[in-house]
């Protein structure tokens, strides 16, 4: 790694510490944890917290992330959405594999189903697809790839809202009952990804992966589709690797 100034290096990785953390740390806490001497951790809390990037508490000697933060991060959501954030993933995907790429939300409250909702894609209008819905559609989570990764990776997902329902079975490959649906976002958990293995309709296959924040949770999730003949054609696991991959980069821009 070249061209790396060491004072900087040493003053993000605090940063970024801190932020993982989440609560107040002291200079002890901090050298063991990063590694670094006690006086050099000192001098670098100092000059950050001079330029209001280190906040340190008068009443324990803690430190914690300054206002300078609180006030740049505000800029900065206001004028980069998450969309701003996953496009160059989403058109890096598309670009290699040429097929439709989706970006997905869980939908909170849906009075039915748990469902997702698009929220970003990436297509052509010249291709073919019998189910390509646009932007701001919603599907039912248990038959998408998209949504088994929500569902997996999800935090406090109201399942017990929706247990009383009869998951739809579109097609022969469709999991219509709870048991078997759970165990199965216990493999994809597990495995980090998920397929609709012609769940939706036959001919079609995605791959799925979650888009996960700090605490691992997924706040979105990302998938490659199209017809299963394409799909399966050439090396599978590598369009999965590829999928993965995308997810892993963009969660690691939003941690």
């Amino acid at each position: 790694m070249g061209d790396v100034i060491n004072s900087i290096d040493r003053a993000l990785d605090i940063i970024i510490y801190l932020y993982h953390e989440g609560k107040e740390k002291g200079i002890s806490e901090i050298s063991r944890d990063l590694g670094i001497y006690k006086s050099t951790i000192h001098r670098t809390l100092t000059t950050l917290e001079e330029k209001g990037f280190i906040y340190q508490n008068i009443d324990n000697g803690k430190y914690w992330l300054g206002m300078k933060l609180y006030a740049i991060g505000m800029v900065v959501g206001d004028n980069l959405s998450l969309t701003e954030i996953i496009k160059p993933y989403t058109r890096e995907l598309y670009d290699e594999f040429k097929e439709v790429i989706n970006v997905s939300i869980l939908e909170l409250n849906s009075p039915d189903y748990l469902r997702s909702i698009i929220i970003h894609k990436e297509d052509d209008i010249r291709q073919v697809l019998t189910v390509n819905p646009p932007i701001g559609s919603s599907s039912e989570c248990h038959c998408s790839a998209v949504g088994k990764c929500l569902l997996a990776y999800g935090k406090d997902v109201p399942f017990e809202k929706y247990t009383n329902k009869t998951l739809t079975k579109f097609t022969d490959n469709t999991i219509d009952n709870w048991d078997d649906f759970f165990i199965s976002l216990k493999e994809v958990k597990i495995q980090g990804y998920a397929l609709d293995d012609e769940e939706l309709e036959i001919g079609l296959t995605c791959i799925g992966a979650p888009i996960l924040d700090k605490n691992g949770d997924a706040i979105a999730a990302i998938s490659l589709s199209g017809p299963t003949q394409r799909m399966r054609e050439g090396d599978f696991e590598y369009k999965i690797s590829r999928v993965m991959e995308t997810a892993n980069k963009i969660s690691n821009q939003i941690k």
